[in-house]
């Protein structure tokens, strides 16, 4: 099958190429390699989980509508996974209307590229951040009502439109992911369990944001493992949470790094606007869709993201 990735040089995106090209698919990735973390960092990442494999690689900005077009037409894709997006809460507090052109804009060049270049199924890796702030309850994917609390979420949510609608208009398959804190071996350095492991490792304070929050950490093969299981699912155009569905506190996540990290200094600060307080993934839709069962306990996936680490590090 002819697959191809957007964003496939990002932390989600390069682990889902390699599970692909392992099972024998044909693979092109775009990427533009944007410096909200190094791009070399990324680089290198694709390169190392990629290595043995033949990839197409363009390194084009989906702002670039003709660009973006001409390559669909080129690779003349099966199915695509769009995961190319600008991240995080706090830069989209101070950059909103970035994340208006790179997660929205760039989103809708894809979708009508995809339409054009007569693409099957287009999957779109969407956020947990769409649910707002709702606690202690896990969340099903009909609550997702638009009530956000960041620039990041409201592009997250408005992609999730748009995509319905071209979905209808080219009558491609469509389903979207909703990613619940995903860490792992090559994780975003800016979320918490990558940065606490960078600044723990070289007997730095780590500063906690909050009181009483909770994640589902969701380790980085379980979200692959559902990504491609979802490849051939039946059924209508869809949206799916994929998380453990087991939430872990600040300071359940703070006991288990102090095992490893003996003198770990904390810092609490006051919360950060936008971020939410808990996640919780009720992921019972798609296990009964396609059987998506996520298998790495917490413990086991953060002991393999610190020995990545400090194999990384040194």
């Amino acid at each position: 099958m002819n697959v191809l990735v957007t964003g496939g040089a990002g932390f989600i995106g390069s682990h889902l190429v390699k599970k692909l090209l392992s099972l024998g698919h044909r693979v092109a990735v775009i990427d533009n390699f944007h410096p909200y973390y190094s791009p070399e960092r990324k680089r290198r990442q694709f390169q190392v989980l990629t290595s043995g494999y033949d990839v197409h690689l363009y390194d084009v900005d989906l702002l670039d509508e003709k660009r973006t077009e001409s390559i669909f037409k080129q690779y003349q894709p099966d199915c695509v996974y769009h995961l190319a997006a600008l991240p995080g809460v706090p830069k989209s507090l101070l950059q909103p209307l970035d994340y208006v052109d790179y997660d929205i804009k760039a989103t809708i060049n894809v979708l009508t590229a995809s339409g054009r270049s007569g693409a099957k199924h287009v999957l779109f890796a969407s956020s947990s951040s769409v649910y707002g702030n709702q606690e202690r309850v896990p969340l099903k994917e009909e609550m997702a009502t638009g009530n956000v609390i960041s620039p990041y979420a409201a592009a997250k949510y408005g992609a999730e439109s748009f995509c319905h609608a071209y979905a209808h208009l080219f009558g491609y398959r469509l389903t979207i992911f909703r990613y619940f804190t995903v860490y792992g071996p090559w994780g975003r350095p800016d979320m918490a369990i990558s940065r606490f492991i960078h600044l723990l490792s070289r007997g730095e304070e780590i500063v906690v944001y909050g009181t009483r929050t909770a994640r589902d950490y969701t380790f980085i093969d379980d979200i692959v493992d559902g990504m491609v299981l979802a490849l051939r699912r039946s059924g209508p155009n869809d949206v799916f949470n994929l998380g453990s569905g087991r939430p872990v506190t600040m300071e359940q996540l703070l006991k288990k790094l102090r095992i490893y990290f003996p003198k770990m200094r904390v810092n609490y600060a006051s919360e950060r606007m936008g971020d939410v307080k808990e996640t919780w993934a009720d992921i019972t839709k798609a296990q009964q869709a396609f059987d998506y069962r996520p298998t790495v306990p917490f413990e086991k996936g953060l002991e393999k993201t610190i020995e990545w680490a400090r194999e990384y590090e040194a």
